[in-house]
């Protein structure tokens, strides 16, 4: 993991994003053959977080445009096991990302921002976006 650590390009530009986007792509297929039951016991809701295509979409989508989210990511195991709920909040109206929940939970861990998803029809818990907090965009 080190050697890919390395090679995650820092900067804006929109080649740089674009290799971010592959690498946290890259990561979650990873991740799904480590754990193909694609979820993980976080220990403050006593509840499973899944991840699912959305989870990667939207992560992909926020985390790339900085390069500390894109590291964050890589902690995802971890930040999905230990991320203590801070607030919940309304979905959007209107944004087709969150239409499937009924609310959104904002957890954090260790400088890094875990919203999970309630599905309205399971109430099931869905990492929706991972992001490092502190840096603009987030």
């Amino acid at each position: 993991m080190e050697q890919i650590i390395s090679n995650i390009p820092a900067g804006t530009s929109k080649e740089e994003i674009k290799i971010r986007e592959k690498i946290i792509k890259d990561f979650y297929a990873k991740w799904i053959s480590l754990h193909p039951d694609k979820k993980i016991w976080n220990e403050n809701l006593k509840d499973y977080i899944l991840v699912k295509y959305q989870s990667i979409n939207e992560t992909y989508n926020k985390a790339a445009r900085r390069y500390e989210s894109t590291l964050a990511v890589f902690r995802l195991t971890e930040v999905m096991e230990k991320a203590v709920l801070k607030s919940v909040k309304r979905t959007k109206p209107g944004d087709k990302n969150q239409k499937p929940y009924s609310k959104l939970l904002i957890m954090f861990y260790d400088g890094i921002k875990l919203t999970v998803g309630v599905q309205k029809t399971t109430q099931e818990k869905v990492q929706y976006c991972l992001t490092a907090v502190g840096v603009s965009g987030v």
